[in-house]
């Protein structure tokens, strides 16, 4: 007779000041409210990466010191939009129409979000690579080659293409 254990957890070290977010985010993944959690946390972080500033003439400590005073602010930031995020969730703003348990919901059941068009630093830092190799690999594949090469790279297996008209990437379906 065998018994049907539970796997063991896949434990991740996080910083200490990251625990209490890491922990919402826990919290509503399990609750199955992943996919909008993820377009979420995309956004916001895309609106920060885009906003970070830090001068490269001056000296190692103060770029460290205005890099830790701008983390820390954008940490608060997260984490008030992770509460917000977790208030909309409850009230039933999000997926208001699931509300049964988490183990009877199925994939085709959760809510498809709409991708928006992105520049090359967020379709970059979605890709988790460079905007530089980002714009070398546009330049040097087929259009077809570029969507099948960022599908394979995307979180979402999701294809992008470039607009010349608009010079943004779009999601290809």
């Amino acid at each position: 007779m065998t018994e049907d254990k539970t796997p063991p957890s896949k434990m991740t070290r996080v910083p200490t000041v990251l625990i209490p977010v890491v922990r919402k985010l826990s919290k509503l993944h399990r609750q199955g409210h992943t996919i909008a959690l993820l377009q979420a946390l995309e956004e916001l972080v895309s609106q920060f990466d885009s906003n970070i500033d830090i001068d490269n003439s001056g000296k190692l400590e103060e770029k460290l010191e205005k890099l830790e005073s701008h983390l820390g602010n954008k940490l608060e930031t997260i984490t008030k939009k992770l509460e917000q995020m977790e208030r909309a969730i409850t009230s039933g703003r999000y997926n208001s129409n699931n509300t049964r348990p988490r183990r009877q919901v199925y994939s085709h059941q959760q809510p498809q979000v709409e991708l928006q068009p992105r520049n090359n630093e967020s379709l970059a830092q979605r890709l988790a690579v460079s905007p530089q190799s980002l714009i070398a690999e546009r330049e040097k594949l087929t259009p077809k080659e570029f969507i099948s090469w960022s599908r394979n790279r995307d979180p979402m297996s999701t294809g992008w293409e470039f607009s010349q008209k608009d010079k943004l990437y779009h999601p290809v379906k």
